[in-house]
């Protein structure tokens, strides 16, 4: 009796322990939207974070930019005596000590011109930035719709192995009151294996587009714990072509980048015109000699302006330069507006293409084919369809339902396609 009792003692702690544990909320694991994911990304990408360093840069380049000139300290003493005088050395006797101090004056407005072509920079290297981060973004949303197309092709796989068990259970059933052959039974148990091979292929393509879209993130989360959601659909109208055009001029980073380099360019010519102007050189100086003969002119000012001969240097070389390079930067510009033009067309034909084959299959082809699988499923049942109908009937629908997946996967592929030749999203 006493031993029981000291293991009712010993085992209260534990009960107490496991109790504890039991009472604890059991950690909810999170689905991202894309909007949380896209989130993630910016704030952890190490590429965009890199970029953003470039960019303030740049912006330090400004500061560089907009110093003036310094100005000159000079400090000269002449007239040591290099003999003893009358046998006493005195090397500061009637010496000249002269302090002076000059000062380069930028004309032309040197400083202003440098300080625009940097703010230029600056906003070059921004819309470098907003562009990179555009390319990646889509990147990102392409793998984030993989991801969610397998999300969905998964669920399809795993109604269809459900349905096809409660097919297998039926026939069993009809086997068991001589309704049916063994070889029939055998055909449609065998049947079960694509059944099964389809939904580990989903269950792998997801597993994978996860990693994926973990790897992008720089996440270590473990793929088990990660999930995303998301409309995993399509929007039946889009917007006029000249419309989606209009944006993608207003908005697109790259054609910003290219007309902000044309601009930046003529200032650099600018710049390198006001380089070939004189800039002249203002001194002052005091000067102190002891030893003159003017008792008056022991301390005296002086002034000089120097002004460079640009007789055979006035930039030349660099004006000619930035002149060409103004051509050469319109023409990128032009080159990069073809391109705009390119890529949205290009990327608004195929969202249209995919939206021409999806409107049947809301409308039609999906539910034809479930009639179909039902009345062959049931004529089958009722002896009046034979088993090679009936297998194909469930072929016909498998295949018609992944086919509509997979089309919705390219529609919204399409789509941030087209989100990525616009600039910004245009179709959610």
């Amino acid at each position: 009796m006493i031993a029981r009792k000291l293991q009712l003692l010993l085992l209260l702690p534990l009960c107490a322990c496991a109790a504890m544990l039991i009472s604890q909320p059991v950690k909810a694991q999170t689905s991202f939207t894309w909007e949380q994911i896209k989130a993630k990304f910016e704030a952890a990408n190490p590429t965009l974070q890199a970029d953003e360093t470039n960019v303030q840069e740049m912006k330090a380049n400004e500061i560089t930019a907009d110093l003036r000139p310094n100005p000159q300290f000079t400090l000269s003493q002449d007239g040591t005596q290099l003999a003893p005088n009358d046998g006493v050395w005195q090397p500061m006797s009637g010496t000249f000590v002269v302090p002076s101090i000059s000062y380069l004056h930028e004309r032309d407005h040197k400083r202003e011109l440098r300080l625009k072509s940097a703010q230029q920079g600056t906003q070059i290297a921004t819309s470098a930035h907003a562009d990179l981060e555009r390319n990646l973004l889509f990147n990102l949303r392409s793998v984030f719709v993989q991801t969610l197309q397998a999300k969905a092709v998964l669920a399809v796989a795993q109604r269809e192995l459900d349905y096809y068990d409660q097919i297998i259970h039926i026939s069993q059933a009809r086997f068991q009151a001589g309704d049916l052959a063994q070889v029939d039974l055998d055909r449609i148990e065998l049947q079960r294996v694509q059944y099964e091979a389809d939904l580990q292929t989903a269950e792998v393509n997801l597993r994978t587009a996860k990693i994926q879209l973990l790897q992008l993130l720089d996440d270590r989360t473990p793929v088990d714990q990660f999930h995303i959601q998301g409309p995993f659909n399509f929007s039946d109208q889009l917007p006029p072509l000249e419309t989606v055009r209009q944006v993608a001029l207003d908005t697109r980073p790259d054609l910003r980048a290219a007309l902000e380099s044309l601009q930046q360019a003529t200032t650099n010519h600018k710049l390198a015109v006001a380089n070939g102007s004189t800039d002249p050189t203002f001194s002052g100086w005091y000067t102190w000699n002891a030893s003159t003969n003017n008792p008056y002119a022991t301390q005296t000012l002086g002034a000089s302006v120097s002004i460079p001969l640009r007789i055979f240097d006035r930039n030349q070389g660099e004006k000619e330069r930035t002149q060409l390079d103004i051509g050469r930067n319109q023409q990128v510009k032009d080159a990069t507006r073809a391109q705009v033009f390119a890529d949205v067309d290009s990327a608004y034909a195929q969202l249209n293409s995919n939206l021409i084959l999806l409107r049947p299959y809301r409308s039609q082809y999906l539910s034809q084919a479930a009639r179909v699988r039902d009345t062959i499923t049931f004529s089958w049942q009722h002896g009046g369809a034979s088993l090679m109908d009936f297998l194909n009937a469930q072929s016909d629908y498998r295949n018609v339902q992944l086919a509509y997946v997979q089309l919705i996967g390219a529609y919204l592929t399409a789509a941030a396609q087209l989100n990525l030749a616009v600039g910004r999203e245009v179709i959610q």
